[in-house]
């Protein structure tokens, strides 16, 4: 069946497409939530102007993503993390973290962008995937160090320690 789609729907096309889909698909889905109308020849010239105005914002909304992998490829991401002596984590880093990092660093960059095969679990340096659409990728260096927990403890015992002496 022939359908007009009136949104873009990922994997099968942009506002204003008319596409072939199966007539189940079509009637059970797409129709009954407003995704897509039959592909008449009013209802095409209805979507033109909306068509036209989606790609321009498609356009921009490309070259958004362009600049934004431009900046980012290359970029490291340095995260802390607790550690057993071998360098296993006592948890691991997500891509969630990534993000997260990476955008405190000022990089445009979402969460579902970061793609881990498996979540980080060792310290040292990962390479990581930003994946901003099929064809736009960037690759960042993850560098996974061990938090410094014991150190500050025992520097804040000992700050304590010193102000107990000073008192008495």
């Amino acid at each position: 069946m022939k359908v007009l789609l009136c949104e873009d729907i990922q994997k099968l096309g942009w506002l204003g497409d008319i596409v072939e889909v199966n007539t189940g698909y079509a009637r059970n889905y797409l129709l009954p939530q407003g995704l897509a109308k039959v592909a008449t020849e009013g209802n095409i010239r209805a979507l033109a102007k909306e068509k036209a105005k989606r790609a321009q914002q498609r356009l921009q909304e490309r070259r958004r993503m362009e600049k934004a992998v431009e900046a980012v490829n290359g970029a490291e991401a340095v995260l802390a993390a607790r550690a057993n002596e071998q360098g296993v984590l006592f948890g691991s880093i997500t891509e969630t973290m990534i993000a997260a990092n990476l955008r405190a660093q000022g990089f445009e960059v979402a969460d579902e962008i970061v793609k881990l095969p498996e979540h980080i679990k060792q310290l040292g340096t990962h390479n990581v995937t930003l994946r901003f659409a099929e064809d736009l990728t960037a690759t960042v260096k993850v560098v996974v160090v061990p938090e410094q927990v014991e150190e500050q403890q025992g520097e804040e015992q000992s700050q304590k320690a010193e102000k107990a002496q000073q008192e008495t």
